[in-house]
């Protein structure tokens, strides 16, 4: 996708998805009841934080390279989640917190020639 395509409708769309699919994922994954979402709407980017508090998922992650580099063998989120940032040439992480519980990043870059 072009700058020039790039609408804040857009962006915010995007980021809409990630959380739906970072929040499904905990209902189905994480055994744990809640999940904390953070959108912060900065000058040059949009960013978003998911977290919970649920299972321990380090061993899902044994022998990858990172958590980013990990894909389960059933479904599509975390890929789909990259590929939505990656259309806005933003930043992407997801992976295990120490000790239990999982987090989704995403910065989507806003620029001057978002409308």
């Amino acid at each position: 996708m072009s700058a020039g395509t790039r609408t804040l409708a857009g962006i915010e769309l995007s980021a809409y998805r990630i959380i739906q699919e970072a929040l499904t994922n905990i209902g189905r994954h994480a055994r744990t009841g809640s999940g904390r979402v953070r959108v912060d709407y900065r000058a040059d980017a949009l960013a978003i934080e998911i977290t919970d508090d649920g299972v321990d998922l380090g061993p899902a992650f044994a022998g990858t390279e990172s958590a980013e580099s990990y894909e389960p063998p059933y479904g599509h989120g975390l890929a789909g989640m990259r590929e939505r940032v990656g259309l806005y040439d933003g930043e992407f992480s997801a992976g295990p917190l120490p000790g239990r519980g999982f987090r989704v990043a995403a910065v989507l870059p806003l620029s001057e020639r978002v409308a």
